[in-house]
């Protein structure tokens, strides 16, 4: 596999992967802390019974959307943002860079922040220690992105068993804690939320997420393997992130992992669940944002703009910044799941499931049918109180469909304008 991991290109059929490097690499993605916070909200909210029904209808859409994406990305061989190019125009597919970079280098530095701030706590350590374990810690984490796919895959060979048998030891202890089924059945919720509001929540934590998982999928040897891993992570791993949240929340009013083992009197197995949390989560982060950086830039130096999202992350972690960021990013997750709508709707419909080759094609600088039904989803899931991200991303398919049917109705001239 080329060092570059080819940021502005096809993926050869010479360097795709199988199952098991897909599927690590996308696990080690969706173990993530935010999602267990997620499932804390749920977890107040719903009987068991009516937590797992949600946590299976949430995640199932989530994953769905994914694969949908994932198998493009091994028909093309592209990521997101280069596929950006074909439904936005080569200046115009900028915006679409420039929205989910941005939102990867905050996350970025809420991970980085979090496990200095968190390591602190557990560990007794003075307060003093914070800013050098961020800046420590900031610039480790782009270690394996730089290396690329295979580092990640090193990386979550190792942590996503780890990370597997210790929220099963977790889940088990506290079970056992809360006085098996019966215990759990019977705890009352003390919170009230809606059913499509939970919904929501479940989809909207890593549907962001879901739209770059491109980054990794244009490498899968078949649209099978592209599929399966993809779901594994969405459906599977994120579920249980879901789950373990919720559970946690249910018995132990704490929904991060970390804390229900500390909680639980597992110190050692905190401490390792929690870098190898942040970790497998961060590398993927600072990837997905070296990759649309390089498209932004049109530069294939996919590991000098790594590292330099590594500095300006660590930059916002130190000076507290991430504290302003994540509502701001939450508002992104609105406008990101069109993309993967636009994206959809432009292979299908206008390219019939084929993208001429990137070197080849001639792209208009805008291609404003894609950029306009940007806009009107993006305004749509905004203004929509019902599951924001699932409206975006089908309202993005409506509108740009729409655009498409008159544009192939359309003199040739015609279309050209566009």
């Amino acid at each position: 596999m080329s060092q570059s991991d080819y940021p502005l290109s096809e993926v050869p059929q010479n360097a795709r992967r199988g199952l098991l490097p897909m599927a690590f690499v996308l696990l080690g993605f969706t173990f993530f802390t935010a999602t267990m916070w997620a499932g804390g909200t749920l977890g107040t909210a719903f009987s068991f019974s009516e937590l797992l029904l949600v946590i299976l209808i949430g995640n199932f859409l989530l994953g769905a959307y994914a694969s949908a994406l994932a198998y493009i990305a091994y028909k093309s061989g592209l990521n997101s943002v280069l596929m950006g190019r074909y439904c936005f125009g080569e200046v115009g597919s900028k915006l679409s860079d420039f929205v989910l970079g941005f939102t990867q280098i905050g996350w970025y530095a809420w991970g980085t922040a979090t496990l200095a701030i968190v390591l602190v706590k557990v560990t007794g350590m003075s307060e003093s220690w914070q800013t050098p374990l961020m800046i420590l810690f900031g610039m480790a984490f782009c270690l394996t992105a730089m290396v690329g796919f295979k580092g990640m895959d090193i990386l979550s060979r190792v942590a996503v068993p780890l990370m597997l048998i210790f929220i099963l030891i977790s889940l088990y202890t506290g079970l056992i804690d809360v006085g098996g089924m019966t215990g759990l059945l019977n705890i009352e919720t003390t919170e009230s939320l809606g059913f499509t509001a939970a919904i929501t929540i479940v989809i909207g934590t890593f549907i962001s997420g879901g739209t770059q998982a491109t980054n990794w999928s244009r490498f899968a040897s078949s649209g099978k393997v592209a599929v399966i891993a993809t779901m594994t992570a969405f459906f599977v791993g994120n579920g249980l992130m879901v789950l373990t949240g919720a559970l946690g929340t249910l018995i132990y009013q704490q929904a991060d992992i970390v804390d229900v083992l500390l909680a639980q009197g597992f110190m050692v197995l905190a401490v390792l669940m929690l870098f190898m949390n942040i970790w497998t989560t961060q590398d993927n982060t600072i990837y997905n944002f070296a990759v649309a950086g390089c498209n932004l830039l049109r530069t294939d130096k996919r590991r000098t703009v790594t590292v330099v999202g590594a500095a300006i992350g660590t930059l916002l972690a130190v000076f507290g910044m991430y504290n302003f960021l994540i509502p701001f990013l939450v508002l992104l997750g609105t406008f990101i799941p069109p993309i993967g709508g636009i994206i959809m709707t432009d292979f299908w419909m206008r390219h019939k499931g084929q993208y001429p080759s990137l070197g080849e094609a001639k792209l208009p600088a805008f291609h404003w049918p894609g950029i306009i039904a940007y806009m009107i989803a993006s305004a749509a899931a905004y203004a929509s109180p019902f599951m924001p991200p699932v409206v975006g991303v089908f309202s993005a398919i409506l509108v740009y469909g729409a655009f498409t049917l008159i544009m192939q109705n359309q003199p040739k001239a015609a279309v050209t304008q566009l």
